[in-house]
């Protein structure tokens, strides 16, 4: 190894789901949303002015802070954005997370926290989720075990459960000295946020993305609400680092998104409607699962190992997302796409399960 090599910062990266491009693909592996974006959102980009491109984006991202801001009426000093919330979170790991004892979060959950942790060499300890895949809130009650931060997903990833409002409380509750983070990419789709917390909890923040409900994955952004004081440290490691994280197409796609809250409503409501159909045809079929308050469904199936179900699925261009990882080896993620494409998933599905193999 050459002398220069030593001083490099060495990790093992998160790995994205797969991201195919055939033109028949039912692509259900990466929980993105399966509806365009709003109506507003694709005006926005046909009126852009290109002439603007040549000019600094607002640092501040004033425009679309206000109006989410607005949208969940707090003060626009509470609302924090980013490049996706994987930005997000990042600066809140590089901001908070700076002590000798470790950040908690569970052994299941966004594969990304870990990666972070060894990035920012932040010491860290996973607390196994129960039998059911449910977070035990005194597991990580600060008298139980000691720690220098929390993280968890709400409803979890990839898991889809969901912690009540009552139970994250609770955690806040017993750990006043320590920064907590409830990550809330799902929470849209079903869930109860812990938004309404951070009025009582000034080491509360929440932290949500436009990628899933709003459907604007391929633009990257992000937010996160906590107290007036969480959000100014986040901003002095943001300067630090970016001044201009939020080039001017997101923001002004992302105000479009916000304003447009029939649209927003509408597919939520379609793509949980389509949800807890799947839920009843993948019983039916003998598959087994806890509920999911997410777009997605984390399953197994009885009698077939999921690894097998996975292959064959993707012979077929229908993409699931399947994780080799301890406890989790035998589950499909599978996310939630349009009616039609979940019909012809479930379609495969009971023609292969009733094959010879």
């Amino acid at each position: 190894m050459k002398k220069w090599e030593e001083l490099v910062r060495k990790v093992v990266p998160y790995v994205p789901g797969e991201q195919p491009d055939q033109p028949d693909m039912i692509k259900l592996n990466t929980n993105e949303n399966p509806y365009p974006p709003a109506p507003g959102v694709q005006r926005a980009l046909r009126e852009l002015d290109v002439d603007t491109l040549r000019l600094y984006p607002d640092p501040t991202s004033s425009q679309l802070v206000d109006v989410i801001a607005g949208y969940y009426q707090v003060s626009s000093s509470q609302v924090f954005v980013g490049v996706g919330s994987d930005d997000v979170l990042a600066m809140a790991f590089m901001t908070f997370f700076n002590g000798t004892d470790p950040l908690l979060f569970p052994d299941i959950t966004y594969s990304f926290y870990d990666v972070w942790a060894d990035l920012f060499r932040i010491p860290y300890q996973q607390i196994p989720l129960n039998d059911k895949f449910q977070i035990e809130p005194s597991d990580y009650f600060s008298e139980n075990t000691r720690n220098g931060g929390i993280i968890f997903p709400n409803p979890n990833a990839p898991t889809g459960a969901e912690m009540t409002q009552r139970d994250v409380e609770s955690i806040l509750q017993h750990n006043p000295d320590v920064v907590v983070i409830v990550d809330e990419a799902y929470v849209d789709f079903g869930a109860e946020s812990a938004l309404p917390l951070i009025e009582k909890y000034e080491n509360l923040l929440v932290v949500q993305t436009f990628s899933k409900s709003r459907s604007m994955a391929g633009m990257r952004i992000g937010y996160a609400m906590g107290s007036e004081k969480l959000i100014n440290y986040m901003n002095d490691v943001k300067y630090s680092f970016n001044s201009y994280t939020m080039d001017r197409t997101a923001l002004s796609l992302g105000v479009e998104a916000v304003k447009d809250d029939a649209y927003f409503k509408k597919t939520l409501k379609d793509i949980i409607e389509t949800r807890e159909w799947v839920k009843e045809e993948l019983k039916a079929l003998d598959f087994v699962f806890e509920d999911s308050k997410a777009n997605f469904i984390f399953a197994s199936h009885k009698m077939v190992p999921a690894k097998e179900i996975y292959e064959a699925l993707r012979q077929a261009h229908i993409y699931v997302r399947y994780f080799q990882k301890p406890r989790i080896d035998n589950y499909l993620r599978i996310s939630i796409g349009t009616r039609e494409e979940m019909e012809l998933f479930l379609d495969f599905l009971k023609k292969f399960l009733k094959s010879d193999r």
